[in-house]
């Protein structure tokens, strides 16, 4: 399987790589895609990876595993593609972000693809997905990976913010250095944790921004749609 990962992201994880879990893992993802319909798209899988290098990384952001249904998953957590209804966590987060900068703009897309170009790694736990089957590939080692990527950016950046979305999102971040980086957490956006009062209110667009000026770091524009 290509691995399509912006170059500095083949040096920081390179010995990660090479070992064998990674290597068996590829092989069972490979299956997985041969024997059944499986997100986002092959090319796609590292895509946050890719659209984020490792220099520029300003903001991690964790989520589950991709969109399931057709179409819908592009590789970056969150993110659905263009022309995809917005999900109805997206549509939470996005209403938060509106309330949080007192702004009156609205996204009619979803694709997130301008977060990760900025610097904002969209960092499922599960980089893959079967079709209509949320969690089919939690079986996979891709949650080793990920820890590690998770581990090597705590370990080998500073000053970067960690948003740790619900329960499974902040044991996933459990052990981040937050003596070096800027850990926020919140209940997921999802509607039944906002519906409960866990998500809105809590303010992370502005505390991000704050935070990275504070560091000298330019600001994220969180204009979704150029």
């Amino acid at each position: 399987m290509q691995l399509n990962f912006n170059p500095s992201w083949q040096f920081i994880l390179s010995n990660e790589i090479k070992k064998p879990y990674f290597s068996d893992l590829m092989k069972s993802v490979d299956e997985e895609y041969q024997n059944h319909i499986c997100f986002p798209p092959k090319d796609l899988i590292f895509a946050a990876f890719d659209y984020c290098s490792f220099q520029d990384l300003k903001v991690v952001i964790i989520g589950q595993d991709p969109y399931h249904g057709t179409n819908e998953a592009n590789g970056l957590c969150f993110s659905v593609n263009d022309g995809i209804k917005i999900p109805p966590s997206l549509r939470n987060i996005f209403r938060e972000m509106n309330d949080d900068l007192g702004t009156i703009f609205f996204p009619n897309s979803g694709n997130l693809e301008h977060w990760a170009k900025q610097g904002i790694l969209l960092l499922n736990a599960s980089l893959t997905v079967r079709k209509d089957s949320p969690n089919s590939h939690k079986h996979l080692d891709w949650s080793i990976f990920t820890d590690a990527v998770i581990q090597k950016i705590s370990d080998q950046k500073e000053n970067v913010v960690f948003l740790l979305w619900g329960s499974f999102a902040q044991r996933k971040g459990s052990k981040i250095d937050r003596t070096k980086h800027l850990v926020l957490e919140s209940g997921h956006p999802s509607p039944m944790s906002a519906n409960q009062g866990k998500w809105f209110g809590n303010r992370h667009f502005s505390k991000i921004n704050l935070y990275l000026s504070d560091k000298g770091i330019r600001p994220i524009d969180w204009n979704s749609n150029q």
